[in-house]
């Protein structure tokens, strides 16, 4: 009898090889942005525990943040974290990023993993828990096409979406990839009803 058209969706799927946390707050998080970054040293290599008073600082002690993880460089097995007064296999950590291990380890090569502040570089993302419902909106605009070889500053036809909500982020942590975040989104209309434009190389007939 009849033939009509029912709801639409729009859908997409992008992959991003920079991590920006200002990109990820602005589609997906929401939350606050602050100068500076955490980094995570890695089994940094240190001296051999010395004697009295069995004491080794890490190199980013000026900045410590947090301990993760001691192993003994010559076995791969690691020491157990206590609150004070170590003993054998044991160490204990300052807030200053001083870890003090037992008298009879003495002369042995601790690998120690920990976090630190970089206040020159980066940005800190922190992020809560947000109300169903709540999500931060964003326009899209993607645009590309074949660029001939040696062309500079190409220009291409583009499609603009007016808002698009992000669904999903995930990233592909592979062993022997770049680990890629992958984020797919949804568009819908704006305040006056539109979705978008799409805007193409063919001529108007």
């Amino acid at each position: 009898m009849a033939i009509g058209q029912g709801p639409c969706k729009i859908t997409g799927k992008a992959s991003s090889a920079n991590i920006q946390a200002r990109l990820f707050n602005d589609i997906f998080f929401n939350g606050s942005l602050a100068a500076g970054e955490t980094m995570v040293a890695v089994r940094e290599v240190e001296v051999a525990i010395p004697a009295t008073p069995f004491q080794i600082t890490v190199a980013n002690a000026a900045t410590f943040v947090e301990d993760l993880e001691v192993v003994d460089a010559a076995t791969g097995l690691p020491f157990t974290k206590v609150a004070s007064a170590p003993a054998t296999g044991q160490y204990s950590v300052s807030s200053g990023g001083v870890f003090t291990f037992a008298a009879a380890d003495t002369g042995k090569f601790p690998l120690i993993t920990y976090s630190y502040t970089v206040a020159a570089s980066g940005q800190t993302l922190t992020f809560n828990q947000q109300l169903v419902g709540a999500a931060p909106t964003f326009q899209l605009v993607l645009a590309g096409g074949y660029t001939a070889a040696g062309a500079s500053a190409p220009s291409y036809p583009g499609l603009k979406l007016f808002a698009c909500v992000a669904q999903k982020l995930s990233f592909a942590a592979k062993q022997n990839d770049f680990a890629m975040p992958n984020f797919e989104f949804q568009c819908m209309a704006n305040a006056a009803g539109q979705v978008g434009t799409w805007s193409t190389t063919d001529a108007r007939g």
